[in-house]
């Protein structure tokens, strides 16, 4: 998610203000009186809470940056509505969570994959806790104790988290060099696709006749043993972006040939 980016939403988020506490109370003040440039000034000196918030789902790669800066503004928007002045907490205490809750119900809600109600109110419960926890040990909790803490097996709870998790595409890049990409795809074994359903295919075997030994290597460790780029790599001796380049270079002239 372009989360360092300067402009979202048409706002320079390099030059958001920065509101005081006396500032913020100063304008509360003329917010409970009704005035609407009070309100609006106070919504612009906490965009920086906003842009901190939505840091927290940059692993989401599906969701938009900008989308979810102006649903983060929603929850921000609801903060000020309701906070109560008379709480002795600060703004940004009682804000925060309600612009993560905002968040999160839309990318719920925008899900590609439909997860049932009970997998994701258990799956949220397990990221309530781990949050928690996490404050109270000051290091990541482990699955057991997460499950301990909201009383529910730790199958439960790992079930529902993949639930609720970003499917990845096989074409992810894990690794750039230069020209060379290395794709999630380029990292899974092959297991299905073994020598004796190659060799049925005489025409395919001519063609990786004509490769030279080093591609014919790589296409026999990669389709015929299932092995991943990295296996191979290691056992050529070359580095991984050197396999995909010469695997992606050995499948091309296969394709030719059987043109």
């Amino acid at each position: 998610m372009a989360l360092n980016k300067v402009v979202i939403c048409g706002v320079n988020t390099a030059k958001l203000p920065l509101l005081s506490e006396e500032e913020k109370e100063a304008l509360f003040e003329r917010i409970d009186k009704g005035d609407k440039e009070a309100r609006e000034e106070f919504i612009k000196g906490n965009l920086r809470l906003v842009l901190s918030v939505i840091q927290r789902f940059s692993g989401n790669n599906a969701e938009n940056a900008d989308d979810l800066f102006q649903v983060g503004c929603i929850g921000l928007i609801k903060a000020i509505d309701n906070f109560d002045r008379k709480l002795d907490v600060k703004f940004s205490t009682y804000a925060v969570p309600m612009i993560i809750g905002e968040c999160r119900r839309y990318m719920r809600d925008n899900n590609a994959i439909r997860v049932s109600r009970s997998l994701r109110d258990i799956a949220y419960k397990a990221i309530y806790a781990k949050d928690l926890l996490t404050k109270k040990l000051d290091r990541e909790p482990t699955i057991k104790e997460i499950a301990d803490e909201v009383d529910m097996p730790e199958e439960d709870i790992i079930n529902a988290l993949d639930a609720i998790a970003t499917p990845m595409s096989l074409f992810e890049p894990v690794y750039q060099e230069g020209q060379d990409v290395l794709y999630l795809m380029d990292q899974i074994s092959d297991k299905k696709n073994r020598e004796d359903n190659w060799v049925e295919n005489m025409a395919l075997k001519d063609a990786m006749d004509r490769l030279d030994e080093r591609e014919y290597n790589i296409i026999k460790l990669r389709f015929f043993e299932g092995k991943t780029q990295t296996e191979v790599a290691d056992e050529i001796s070359i580095s991984q972006a050197q396999v995909s380049r010469l695997e992606k270079s050995a499948i091309k002239s296969m394709r030719n040939y059987l043109r």
